[in-house]
């Protein structure tokens, strides 16, 4: 396609696209059927019936973790704190602060650095990014040394449970990488699995399975980007905000998706709130006691899914 005919289709799709966000934005169900990923064929659609821990006074419970211990789980969040889950009866409590900011600055600066953070998160999926890189730390030598580069929007790493190789969430890419520790492939990478969204963090078990979260399924417009990065880049340089930018990445329909995949790459459940009744735009899952542990970057809660009782 020559370069004058590639600005004419890509304004009108522009344009047509445009109309779609506005569309969404008055709640038309039929487009946002039509752009919205439809839920995954053999999926669960039990995580509606997550229970969920509000973080009062924060956004973005992106990642979680517990500690040696057992307790917890521990949270980051956007205005730099790292806040500490102590049961229902006391709930929240400052664990740590990531910053040498004063609380009064944190709490100014926090919708600033998020605003500023949510849009450099679109512009690496819509502009086809691939300054993403996987980086080694010696603590010893406090060397630091290049793994992988020339990936698209790097994002979560696990380490296996024989620690033979890393995964990588290649976001841009719906995709897990795998980089090879040891063994006969040491120091190659190989595509580990091919997913139906853009996933976020990937987190392993206690069985050497890996839980992987959707920030959104692929949907149509998910699609188009992927062939077309052209598309994305014009997108850019349209006055959106975040909000429209990502409603249409998501088809305007808040959804969640988790995936488990085996030490081989192959998937063994998925389990999703397809309406985004309870849960939406999840970032992490962390299984720990037949729970799962669920983050979001975008939301101001955890999500908790019992799977004994569900």
């Amino acid at each position: 396609m020559n370069r004058n005919k590639k600005i004419v289709v890509s304004a009108a799709i522009v344009i047509a696209i445009v109309s779609v966000i506005i569309s969404i934005n008055q709640t038309n169900t039929t487009l946002r059927n039509l752009f919205c990923a439809p839920c995954i064929e053999g999926s669960n659609n039990n995580l509606e019936g997550s229970k969920i821990i509000q973080v009062t006074g924060a956004l973005g419970p992106e990642s979680i973790a517990f500690d040696p211990n057992g307790d917890g789980p521990y949270t980051g969040v956007a205005d730099g704190r790292i806040l500490k889950w102590q049961g229902d009866e006391l709930g929240w409590t400052e664990f740590a602060v990531t910053t040498s900011q004063s609380c009064g600055c944190l709490l100014m600066a926090k919708k600033k650095v998020s605003r500023e953070w949510f849009l450099q998160f679109m512009s690496s999926i819509l502009s086809g990014d691939k300054t993403g890189r996987l980086l080694k730390y010696e603590k010893t030598t406090k060397e630091v040394t290049i793994l992988l580069q020339g990936l698209a929007f790097a994002n979560g790493v696990a380490l296996s449970r024989d620690r033979t190789f890393i995964l990588i969430a290649e976001t841009s890419n719906c995709r897990i990488l795998r980089f090879w520790l040891h063994g006969p492939n040491s120091g190659k990478q190989d595509v580990f699995a091919e997913l139906p969204g853009f996933p976020d963090n990937v987190r392993i078990n206690s069985n050497g399975e890996f839980w992987v979260a959707l920030h959104p399924k692929k949907g149509l417009f998910g699609k188009l980007i992927l062939l077309n990065s052209w598309l994305g880049k014009t997108l850019l340089k349209l006055p959106l905000g975040f909000r429209q930018l990502h409603s249409l990445l998501v088809g305007g329909k808040p959804h969640a998706t988790a995936i488990k995949l085996s030490e081989k790459g192959e998937v063994l459940e998925v389990l999703e709130d397809c309406e985004g009744k309870t849960l939406s735009f999840i970032s992490e899952v962390e299984e720990k006691d037949g729970k799962l542990w669920m983050g979001s970057v975008l939301m101001p809660f955890i999500g908790i899914y019992n799977r004994f009782r569900n």
